[in-house]
């Protein structure tokens, strides 16, 4: 359970959080587990965490896409945005920069996108054109990702200020479904659909962009709702206030 109280300021320590400190020479594998702590208790869902009871389902509101270069052309937007598997995620590495980013590197077996696409432009030689349902499923994920953060001080604590965070992945297959393709057009959406799973290879890399701003919205969201209530030094008990950095 984590305990936030606006009305007092009172934050306390969670018990599945394990504290790493900067100063500890295996800070790497301690902040490893760490994160694998909150990615597990997530998954369950934290109690007085607000705005983000859990991560599986997750929920976009939209998800907008222009690109013009290589194999893709495309104008397309997702919305109502349902996105399932993160409480599967398998923490490999995280480590703390000397600027307090961090690199974190995470295997997800299966992701899962589903909502509602308006397209128009083209995917490898396909002219694309519709809007309707639709769903994305990657699976076995290795996902690499750089989060920027700045320091500041609430009640006595230390907080991360996450303010970016960029995606680098592979996935080893991937599926899925658009409805309504060319007005309706059952033969050519079907077609289409199929011819497009079956070359999910180059598919996925045309596709990367909308899955990168994906998951890049996904984490920001979380980890900005996350660190703006729990408290950077309950993750790292060491680390400075930007009082203490700016008199350095």
């Amino acid at each position: 359970m984590f305990t936030n109280t606006a009305k007092n300021n009172k934050t306390e320590l969670p018990e599945w959080l394990e504290t790493c400190k900067l100063s500890d020479p295996e800070l790497r594998a301690c902040s490893t587990r760490s994160v694998q702590g909150l990615f597990d208790q997530l998954g369950k869902g934290i109690k007085g965490l607000a705005g983000l009871e859990t991560i599986d389902p997750m929920r976009i509101d939209r998800i907008r896409i222009l690109q013009g270069e290589g194999p893709v052309s495309v104008n397309a937007s997702l919305s109502n945005v349902k996105v399932t598997g993160f409480s599967k995620t398998e923490v490999v590495e995280n480590y703390v920069n000397k600027d307090y980013s961090w690199f974190t590197q995470v295997k997800l077996p299966k992701m899962r996108l589903e909502g509602h696409y308006h397209m128009m432009g083209r995917i490898l030689v396909i002219p694309l054109n519709g809007r309707g349902k639709c769903w994305f499923e990657p699976s076995n994920m290795d996902i690499k990702f750089y989060t920027k953060t700045k320091l500041y001080t609430k009640h006595g604590h230390t907080f991360y200020n996450v303010t970016s965070c960029k995606v680098q992945f592979t996935m080893e297959g991937l599926k899925l479904r658009m409805d309504n393709l060319f007005e309706g057009v059952k033969v050519l959406e079907e077609s289409t659909n199929v011819y497009l799973n079956e070359n999910w290879r180059p598919v996925s890399e045309a596709l990367k962009p909308i899955i990168s701003k994906t998951i890049e919205d996904i984490l920001l969201d979380m980890m900005q709702k996350i660190f703006h209530q729990i408290p950077g030094n309950f993750f790292i008990s060491d680390l400075p206030t930007p009082e203490q950095l700016s008199a350095n």
